[in-house]
């Protein structure tokens, strides 16, 4: 991995610098990102939510995760269990480790950050399956989630705020190793 060392993040704290990650890994504009940090904030507010992050060399933020227990009355759990309930997957919104975002900057892509981020997060769960979204087209974030043992539990999801439809996946705990 290059020096970048994986490990705990204090998100509140470094809110902006991961944003501003995601802003580049995922191409968001500034009006994108000041609406995902309150969401963010808010998330962090739940005394379950965990992060990690994995951080440069030269102290620079370069991936993270971050995620919580799965919570069926807020917003995302919502919106995807309908599209689960049609294809018999609701079960999977109960004792479920969600990863609400999980970024690497591209320049630091394909060195497995990404797969030790959601590793470790996953490995300190308790719940026995985790679910993510993640924009429905064949990306190498979904060929990662895949390798990790994540599959399709539905897809064509449509979020409200989203331009294009994503897939929600699920896998049992702990990750599948190589």
């Amino acid at each position: 991995m290059d020096d970048v060392v994986v490990g705990p993040l204090d998100l509140t704290a470094r809110v902006d610098e991961a944003l501003a990650v995601q802003a580049v890994a995922f191409g968001l504009t500034d009006d994108e990102v000041g609406v995902r940090r309150h969401i963010v904030l808010r998330h962090l507010a739940s005394p379950d939510a965990r992060s990690l992050g994995a951080v440069a060399p030269d102290g620079r933020l370069v991936g993270f995760v971050y995620g919580m227990p799965n919570d069926r009355t807020q917003w995302w759990s919502t919106v995807v269990e309908p599209y689960l309930r049609r294809g018999g997957h609701q079960g999977w919104l109960d004792d479920a480790f969600v990863i609400t975002e999980l970024h690497v900057h591209p320049a630091y892509q394909k060195r497995g950050i990404g797969r030790e981020l959601i590793t470790r997060i996953t490995d300190e769960a308790v719940e026995p399956r985790s679910l993510l979204s993640a924009i429905d087209t064949e990306s190498p974030a979904r060929r990662l989630y895949r390798s990790l043992g994540y599959r399709d539990l539905a897809r064509h999801v449509l979020f409200p705020s989203a331009s294009s439809p994503y897939a929600v996946m699920g896998a049992p705990l702990p990750l599948r190793r190589r």
